[in-house]
C-alpha cells in the first residue's frame, strides 16, 4: 500500500504542477480559459496576479507530496510520509474548501481532489500494516 500511495501522491503532485503552469505561467491563454473558463481581457488582467500566487501553493504542495513519496520508496518511512501525508492532504483540504464553497466548481474540485484522497487513504493504510 506503501507504494500505491507514493504512486498516487506522484501523480496528484504531476496534477499540481499542471495547475501550476496554469495558473501561474499560462493564465489567460486559451488552454488556462478553457481549463478555468472564459474571462474578458480585463478580467485576466484583474485576477492574473492571484492566480500566480494561487499556482505557486499549487506547485508548493506538489513539492511535498513529491518528495515524501520519494523519500518513502527509497525507504525513509517517517520523513517520507510526513512530508507526501502534509502535501496530499494540503490537497485535499483545499479541495474539499472549493467542494463546499463554490457550487460552480464542484466538478474541478473532485478531479483535484481525487487523486490526494486516495494517496491519502493507501497511505494511512499502509503505514498501520
Amino acid at each position: 500500500m506503501i507504494i500505491l500511495g507514493s504512486a498516487l501522491a506522484l501523480a496528484a503532485a504531476a496534477l499540481h504542477v499542471l495547475i501550476f503552469a496554469l495558473e501561474s505561467l499560462l493564465w489567460g491563454t486559451p488552454r488556462a480559459q478553457a481549463v478555468f473558463g472564459r474571462q474578458s481581457a480585463q478580467e485576466v488582467a484583474a485576477t492574473r496576479a492571484l492566480a500566480f500566487n494561487q499556482g505557486f501553493y499549487n506547485l508548493f504542495l506538489a513539492v511535498l507530496a513529491a518528495l515524501g513519496a520519494v523519500l518513502l520508496l527509497a525507504g525513509t518511512t517517517a520523513v517520507g510520509a510526513a512530508l507526501a501525508l502534509a502535501g496530499t492532504g494540503s490537497m485535499l483540504a483545499a479541495a474539499t474548501v472549493l467542494l463546499l464553497s463554490s457550487p460552480a466548481h464542484r466538478s474541478a474540485a473532485i478531479r483535484q481532489g481525487t487523486l490526494p484522497l486516495l494517496a491519502v487513504l493507501a497511505l494511512v493504510v499502509g503505514l498501520a500494516l
